[in-house]
């Protein structure tokens, strides 16, 4: 009978899959890159079955085996984290341990009250971060290495169950100089001539602002990395930006030399939601952490607008 292989082995194997680099996944892993090689020979070996197809190199190349054991590792790993799940959902809630993601354009500008607010209200639970994209972060629910996520909507969540928290309206990010900031408001249809900077592609707020913008508006050829490097091409004299008002209350603009106006008329925003794995045990209790995080967000908002 073929030896079962390991938790351990399971996670070396979709690390790489994840990745496809093995320094980082066994950066991922916490281990060297040696442990996660000989771990994965020895998965090999014990299966009887090549995973990884040598032929190519130094990269991460798997065979059609390898790539159906992916999808059944991910799953196995997922049922073994439910058996942790049940011991948490059976002891009070909110307590216990807390995978959380989050945003690169919320989570510089609300986790430090984030974190204070769940550690005042629920001091028995410890949340783990990590930040990254969208995308990344839908992956990781679905593979089960993360419990929740912080979003921000409209954007296709599938397969995860969505529950929206907050309205994040967006303001106008302007040079200093520029002769639009004589007006307190901005309509949209005044900025359709000026060159809009945009988040690069990845960040979903670059597709909430294009959704925000005039028709006709004029995109910058040069995209960002990041909402500090995008304020500051503003500063700069580049164009014009479209900034979430969490951001803009969160220290975005501290130093910045840009100056925000509101939008004129009905604006513009996204919607700020947790996001969990459809059909998970610990629903109802992610629910419970919604009137935090909302808090934690009224809080930010409204020391940046004092």
């Amino acid at each position: 009978m073929t030896p079962l292989p390991s938790s351990q082995q399971l996670r070396y194997l979709v690390a790489l899959a994840d990745t496809l680099h093995v320094g980082r996944a066994a950066a991922a892993c916490a281990v060297s890159q040696s442990t996660l090689s000989t771990g994965m020979i020895a998965l090999e070996r014990a299966l009887g079955a090549a995973i990884l197809d040598r032929s190519a190199g130094k990269r991460v190349v798997f065979t059609s085996l390898g790539q159906e054991l992916v999808v059944r590792a991910r799953t196995a790993l997922a049922a073994l984290r439910s058996v942790a799940d049940a011991a948490d959902a059976a002891r009070a809630p909110l307590a216990g341990g807390l995978r959380l993601g989050i945003i690169p354009t919320i989570g510089p500008f609300l986790l430090s009250r984030l974190i204070s607010t769940i550690r005042h209200i629920y001091p028995e639970l410890h949340v783990a971060l990590r930040e990254d994209r969208s995308a990344r972060l839908l992956a990781n629910l679905q593979d089960g290495t993360l419990d929740m996520a912080i979003m921000a909507e409209p954007y296709p969540c599938d397969p995860a169950e969505t529950m929206p928290i907050a309205r994040d309206e967006f303001v106008v990010a302007l040079p200093r100089q520029h002769f639009l900031t004589v007006r307190d408001a901005i309509p949209l249809s005044a900025l359709a001539r000026e060159p809009m900077l945009l988040l690069e592609d990845g960040h979903c707020l670059r597709e909430q602002v294009l959704a925000a913008c005039p028709t006709d508006s004029r995109i910058h050829e040069f995209a960002a990395t990041s909402l500090h490097t995008l304020i500051h091409m503003v500063a700069s004299g580049f164009g014009v930006a479209l900034i979430p008002r969490l951001a803009s209350a969160g220290g975005l603009m501290r130093d910045s030399g840009a100056v925000l106006r509101r939008l004129d008329g009905a604006g513009a925003w996204r919607t700020i939601s947790l996001a969990w794995l459809r059909g998970s045990r610990r629903s109802a209790e992610f629910r419970l952490l919604g009137p935090a995080v909302a808090a934690a967000i009224a809080d930010v908002t409204a020391s940046g607008s004092s």
